[in-house]
């Protein structure tokens, strides 16, 4: 299996608190690609934050992260940014639509940001990954319009947008009700089989994390 991030003895501090906390601590991960991973552990024991050290949306306070094979710890901002555009797509449990936007619209804006495709091709691509996702019927309503767990949907169609290889999830289902969390969960794991893209979701719910590939526990920072 071709290794697609690794991550060093990662830590994680807050220096300027009153007293300084340490939110991870000397984590080593592996995310292959096409695996399908789950971040798992009780709540406050770092599970987002260390998802957001490997989606590159934080820095860590010591170690490296490598992104196919490449030492990407001291990229300038610009240049993580972009990374994360070109190569990333990120879910999170509140699904943060723009609201005075359609559906459509909202799926297209990073492909809009990466200024790669023509306007027609853009809006085609995003009709697509929402058809993918069964909302064909709902591509012109407002977040307002739809269910929690239409949103959630689109906002996975939006993390697609531009082909990343990784998909990163944070408590995706944490406001769902039953039936909209199993759509959600099947979704993700079927995104290994039909994008190749690796999926690593943090997730309370065992029966969900029971789901993928691999589990990643994280008690207190530390992955045990």
């Amino acid at each position: 299996m071709q290794m697609l991030l690794r991550a060093e003895n990662i830590t994680k501090r807050l220096e300027d608190e009153a007293i300084p906390v340490t939110l991870v601590k000397n984590a080593n991960v592996e995310i292959n690609a096409g695996e399908y991973v789950a971040i798992k552990g009780p709540s406050g024991s770092g599970k987002s934050s260390l998802l957001y050290l490997l989606g590159l949306l934080d820095r860590p306070s010591a170690g490296k992260i490598f992104y196919n094979d490449q030492d990407i710890s001291a990229l300038s901002s610009n240049k993580l940014a972009k990374l994360r555009l070109e190569q990333m797509g990120f879910v999170f449990q509140f699904h943060f639509l723009l609201p005075e936007f359609t559906a459509l619209e909202n799926v297209m804006i990073p492909m809009r940001k990466l200024e790669k495709l023509s306007d027609s091709d853009i809006k085609k691509q995003a009709k697509e990954r929402l058809t993918e996702l069964g909302l064909e019927d709902h591509v012109h309503k407002l977040p307002s319009q739809l269910s929690g767990g239409q949103r959630q949907r689109v906002a996975i169609a939006r993390a697609l947008a531009n082909n990343p290889k990784l998909i990163l999830a944070d408590e995706p289902t944490g406001n769902l009700d039953t039936q909209s969390s199993e759509t959600v969960q099947d979704i993700l794991q079927n995104l290994v089989k039909t994008h190749g893209c690796s999926v690593v979701v943090v997730t309370h719910d065992t029966e969900f994390a029971q789901r993928c590939d691999r589990i990643i526990t994280i008690v207190d920072g530390e992955i045990v």
